[in-house]
């Protein structure tokens, strides 16, 4: 339920904010816990009280994630973007490692494509399951990696 407060305009209880940030209530409490959002004030009653800002901070974390970021880099992120003293190039350097990262995951996602591909086209859909081309590459796969 939306209430208004004199020194903080429009706040969110915990369930109208994961509603409005499309996440569930546990995400919530996960990032005040790994300090991804601060504590909100609370309200005479004991319940927590979030502001804009709050819902503004999950949409950027969650953005930031389908990004790639993961909430260690997420978090670094939000601290440059407190800091006043920090750099943009603090900022692109982290960009350009997750690029890096990208690009080589994008590589091992392709040859994982390739893979399925070729043993796609050796499967015989009159085969026994057990002797599926698929099942037994997979099966010497974690052999040998083992």
């Amino acid at each position: 339920m939306k209430t208004r407060s004199a020194q903080n305009g429009v706040t969110y209880t915990t369930g109208k904010l994961a509603r409005r940030a499309g996440v569930n209530l546990q995400t919530i409490r996960y990032y005040e816990r790994s300090g991804l959002l601060p504590a909100p004030e609370r309200n005479e009653s004991g319940y927590r009280q979030y502001t804009e800002n709050a819902l503004v901070r999950i949409r950027f974390i969650k953005k930031a994630q389908t990004l790639g970021f993961s909430l260690k880099e997420i978090q670094e992120l939000l601290r440059l973007r407190a800091d006043e003293n920090s750099q943009c190039k603090e900022v692109r350097e982290l960009v350009a490692s997750k690029i890096e990262e990208l690009s080589e995951r994008i590589i091992e996602l392709k040859n994982a494509q390739a893979t399925l591909q070729g043993l796609l086209k050796e499967t015989d859909d009159a085969t026994p399951a057990p002797e599926c081309p698929f099942l037994v590459e997979l099966e010497k796969q974690a052999a040998l990696a083992g």
